[in-house]
C-alpha cells in the first residue's frame, strides 16, 4: 500500500485504441484497466490518446510508460503509427522504464524491426500458459488475440513462449519489456468479451474452450506487481 510520504511516480500511457460500446462503459477503457490493476501504487498518469495523433513529445515527460492494446492491427495504415513507432525507438534508447502490452508489444516489435502478422494458426483466447524464460516457471495469463509478432527484433531478447505464441515476451533493455497477454484483465471482463464477440469472430467451439479454461487459476495478480515494480523502478530484468 502506498503512503502520502512516498514519491509519486508519474506514467504515461499510450492510449492505441477504444473499447467503447457496452463493454467501454461497464469496464472503462484500455487506461482505466491499467489504473484498477496499479489501484493500491503511488502512480499519478497522464494519458495520450495515440489514436487522436495525440503523441508525447519526449521520453522524459513521464517517470514511465505503457502502452496498451488495442482492436487494431500494428500493420493498418492509420497516421498514427509511425509517429508512434519513431517515440517507440526513442522509449527504447532513453532508459524510461516501458512497458507494451498486445497491441503495446506488437507495436514496440514492429517499431524495432520485428514482424507483426495475422496469426494464420488462429486465437488464442482465455487462460493461456506460457513459459517465463526470466524466472524459469510457468505464466498463467490471460490472452486475447490473432496477430502476433512472427520475427523478433534482432535487438530484443525473448523473456516469454509459447507453443502457439513463440515471441510472447520481448526484453529491450532491463527496465522496457513488452508482453503478448494481458496481466490488466480481469475474469468478469474476458467472459463478456468472448461471448460478446462469440459468432462474430470466435466459433462456438474456440469461444467454449476459451471460457472453460478461466476456471482454472491464474497469475494476473503477481505479473501485475511485477510490472508495477518495473514502472517505479524497483525492479530490473
Amino acid at each position: 500500500m502506498s503512503t502520502d510520504l512516498e514519491r509519486k511516480t508519474t506514467v504515461g500511457i499510450i492510449q492505441t485504441g477504444r473499447l467503447g460500446g457496452s463493454l467501454g462503459v461497464k469496464y472503462g477503457e484500455y487506461p482505466d484497466m491499467f489504473k484498477a490493476l496499479f489501484a493500491d501504487e503511488p502512480f499519478d498518469y497522464v494519458t495520450y490518446a495515440a489514436v487522436d495523433m495525440q503523441l508525447p513529445k519526449h521520453p522524459l515527460e513521464c517517470d514511465a510508460w505503457i502502452i496498451t492494446g488495442s482492436k487494431h492491427g500494428v500493420y493498418e495504415d492509420f497516421d498514427w503509427i509511425k509517429p508512434l513507432e519513431v517515440f517507440v525507438r526513442k522509449l527504447v534508447a532513453s532508459g524510461q522504464p516501458t512497458i507494451g502490452i498486445c497491441f503495446g508489444h506488437q507495436l514496440m516489435a514492429q517499431a524495432m524491426g520485428g514482424i507483426v502478422e495475422k496469426f494464420s494458426g488462429g486465437w488464442s483466447i482465455g487462460r493461456t500458459v506460457y513459459t517465463d524464460l526470466l524466472n524459469n516457471r510457468k505464466a498463467r495469463l490471460l490472452s486475447f488475440h490473432q496477430d502476433q509478432v512472427t520475427r523478433q527484433p534482432e535487438s530484443a531478447e525473448v523473456i516469454m513462449t509459447s507453443d502457439f505464441c513463440p515471441y510472447a515476451g520481448l526484453k529491450y533493455s532491463s527496465n522496457c519489456l513488452s508482453l503478448q497477454p494481458h496481466p490488466e484483465h480481469t475474469l468478469p471482463f474476458v467472459v463478456d468479451l468472448i461471448n460478446q464477440r462469440r459468432g462474430i469472430q470466435l466459433d462456438a467451439e474456440l469461444a467454449d474452450d476459451g471460457l472453460a479454461s478461466l476456471a482454472e487459476s491464474n497469475d494476473q495478480q503477481q505479473y501485475g506487481q511485477w510490472m508495477a515494480e518495473i514502472l517505479k523502478g524497483e525492479r530490473r530484468i
